[in-house]
């Protein structure tokens, strides 16, 4: 990674970057991160991954002293700083150096930004094929629905489906309840009811999830927030994943079974299209 990144209290040279030997997120995984990508120099809803993660930090008890603020003002001179305008960025939160109390932590806070990159475009036009992930989600895990660091189960989990050729793993409850992907949110369509696992599933509440409630609504698609499970995954007319860097992305196969007529849906490409002019209005210059 070249140009700069923002460490702690300033932009220093990323080559130069460095945590401490006794960092809790290096050792432990204490820690929480939010993907996020700006369009025209604005960062998309940044004030939602914020929130997001100052939430997480206090239900997680990773003690900061950082505001939104600051987080905010980091990033516009990260992305100025490295003349970018269409990034995709990492802030990455973590409890910092091991102390015996509270007051002698010294958090770290490290954001990056490289040139965004989109996913593929054929992906869009003909639809992604997704596996069944073979690991579970554990509804007791406190970790879950929180956006942490510990991430190796899902990029494992992930790495299968590439082995497959397959874009992403859905993954599901020791229940056995439709929870999300590995990077992303799942919503089906059944009938022209827009459905999508509650957030009690418990699943991430996805900064793009989000978005796509709210955008359905505004176009009196009917949603649905409940428990789902696999039949629900497999009967549905259509299909997409979610996140803000792959938007809206359809899925026409989940494993061998072909989704609904086996190409993108209607529903599915409103909401695409939605959310396309959602990122343009809202990230004007």
């Amino acid at each position: 990674m070249n140009g700069k990144v923002f460490l702690n209290d300033g932009l220093v040279d990323a080559e130069k970057a460095g945590v401490s030997v006794a960092d809790s997120g290096l050792l432990y995984g204490a820690g929480l991160f939010e993907t996020m990508r700006s369009r025209n120099g604005v960062v998309f809803r940044l004030q939602d991954h914020l929130d997001r993660l100052f939430l997480s930090a206090a239900t997680l008890s990773i003690a900061h002293s950082y505001d939104k603020p600051h987080i905010g003002r980091a990033i516009e001179s990260l992305l100025q700083t490295n003349q970018l305008t269409d990034a995709r960025l990492r802030l990455t939160l973590t409890g910092g150096p091991l102390a015996e109390s509270d007051e002698q932590r010294k958090p770290t806070l490290l954001i990056t930004a490289t040139e965004f990159k989109p996913y593929p475009s054929d992906y869009y036009k003909t639809g992604v094929l997704v596996i069944l992930c073979p690991f579970r989600q554990n509804a007791t895990d406190p970790m879950c629905g929180h956006k942490t660091i510990c991430y190796y189960p899902r990029l494992l989990a992930l790495n299968l489906a590439h082995q497959r050729r397959a874009a992403e793993a859905i993954w599901f409850t020791m229940e056995n309840r439709l929870a999300e992907g590995c990077v992303s949110n799942v919503f089906l369509v059944k009938n022209s009811i827009l459905q999508t696992p509650s957030l009690e599933t418990p699943v991430l509440p996805g900064i793009a999830r989000k978005t796509v409630l709210e955008l359905a609504r505004q176009q009196s698609i009917e949603v649905v927030e409940k428990d789902l499970f696999v039949t629900d995954l497999l009967d549905a007319d259509e299909v997409f994943l979610t996140n803000v860097v792959m938007e809206v992305l359809p899925v026409i196969s989940v494993e061998k079974r072909a989704i609904g007529s086996g190409t993108v849906g209607p529903v599915t490409q409103r909401l695409r299209d939605a959310f396309a002019n959602a990122v343009e209005q809202e990230c004007k210059a």
